[in-house]
């Protein structure tokens, strides 16, 4: 009985987990807290009362049963400060305790100047790096990335490191980039690190929940035509990649119960076999958005050059509260220029192989989007 206690104790885990007010760091709480199993958030927030109200909204929305009951706790903290913003003490306690760090925050704001972007997004890889070298207990560190490192490379990015020089669509995907050199010369020097790239991150697979309505959420809107007076440019051949965020979570879960990473790199995307059509999208968009009641106008479809100058011609006759979405678009229209897709051969097999499936984009597409449909006006606008 006694050796039997040991071996719980030694397989006992205790999570760090950063962002989880995240899409993505929310779905990996909801599956830790059905576990019941013990995590300490790093909470942007001034006092421990406010990282604890926090908290408690986060749990509450998560449905994750008695609060009081949960182990999980909230540390004040900034990622961008030294020693994760935390008090020496703090930052001993979580060095001395936490066996397992999830790092899933991150700036997804596109339009940050380079330099903001990368300063804040390299003081948090900085950060969680140093915490894993400092900890006593630390076993797994698993770092949230995108497959935007990529950039403007064409092509099948292949689930490996991107070493040769990119141009990139926006500061986001710079700074990520820049992020994960940090993180693979820590690979190469022996630290147990396991790197996820998801591609764009959606609801849960069976209910549609998110915490946030990000930048799927502005692309559904855009391709129904109902903010552009039906005009939409030419997508022919051009595919989007998404995933949902409860998948992704799950493999952050399985991946850090491995003794010893699986990979390096994971990308947790559709695939080339997987990502959706535009052409189709546009047409189950307008489909979903028509049966909840949302009257659109006839689609005016113009090549991309044609399109980007229509809609600025009918900036002014839109909404102020819809001007906003149409704003985002030079963003995203980079996009669709790009012939590109995300290897995932090696990651399927990985996951498969412990009976992890990824799930088909089709079977989840109208409960994600219904969900939106039923909280956007609720809610406030999607975050750019």
């Amino acid at each position: 009985m006694k050796a039997e206690s040991k071996r719980e104790g030694a397989q006992a885990r205790h999570y760090f987990l950063t962002g989880g007010t995240g899409v993505i760091g929310s779905a990996f709480l909801r599956r830790i807290a059905s576990r019941q199993e013990r995590a300490t958030l790093l909470i942007r927030a001034e006092t421990q009362a406010q990282a604890d109200e926090r908290l408690q909204r986060l749990l509450r929305a998560c449905a994750a049963g008695s609060l009081a009951a949960l182990p999980i706790a909230a540390l004040p903290g900034d990622l961008y400060r030294p020693n994760l913003g935390l008090s020496p003490e703090e930052y001993d306690r979580v060095a001395n305790t936490c066996t397992h760090l999830v790092h899933c925050a991150g700036n997804v704001h596109m339009n940050l100047p380079l330099a903001d972007a990368r300063r804040q997004t390299l003081a948090m890889t900085t950060g969680i790096l140093q915490l894993l070298e400092d900890s006593r207990v630390a076993r797994k560190l698993e770092f949230v990335s995108t497959v935007g490192v990529a950039g403007h490379t064409g092509g099948e990015i292949p689930e490996q490191w991107l070493d040769h020089p990119r141009r990139f669509h926006n500061s986001y995907e710079a700074a990520k980039a820049e992020a994960e050199t940090l993180v693979q010369a820590k690979i190469a020097a022996g630290r147990p690190i396991t790197v996820h790239r998801p591609s764009m991150v959606v609801g849960d697979a069976r209910t549609g929940q998110t915490s946030a309505f990000q930048v799927f959420y502005y692309l559904c809107e855009f391709f129904s035509g109902g903010r552009s007076h039906g005009f939409l440019p030419a997508v022919d051949g051009t595919s989007l990649d998404i995933v949902p965020a409860d998948y992704v979570a799950r493999v952050l879960e399985w991946s850090s119960r491995k003794e010893s990473p699986p990979a390096p790199i994971l990308h947790l995307c559709s695939g080339p076999m997987g990502a959706l059509p535009l052409s189709r999208m546009t047409a189950e968009v307008r489909r979903i958005f028509t049966e909840h009641g949302r009257q659109l106008p006839a689609v005016k479809e113009l090549p991309l050059p044609l399109c980007k100058m229509a809609l600025r011609l009918i900036r002014p006759l839109i909404p102020p509260r819809d001007r906003r979405a149409l704003d985002a678009m030079p963003f995203l229209f980079a996009y669709l220029k790009e012939s590109q897709s995300f290897g995932n051969r090696h990651t399927r097999a990985l996951l498969e192989s412990d009976g992890i499936e990824l799930p088909k984009t089709e079977e989840y597409f109208e409960t994600v989007l219904g969900y939106y449909l039923k909280h956007a006006e609720k809610r406030k606008q999607p975050d750019s």
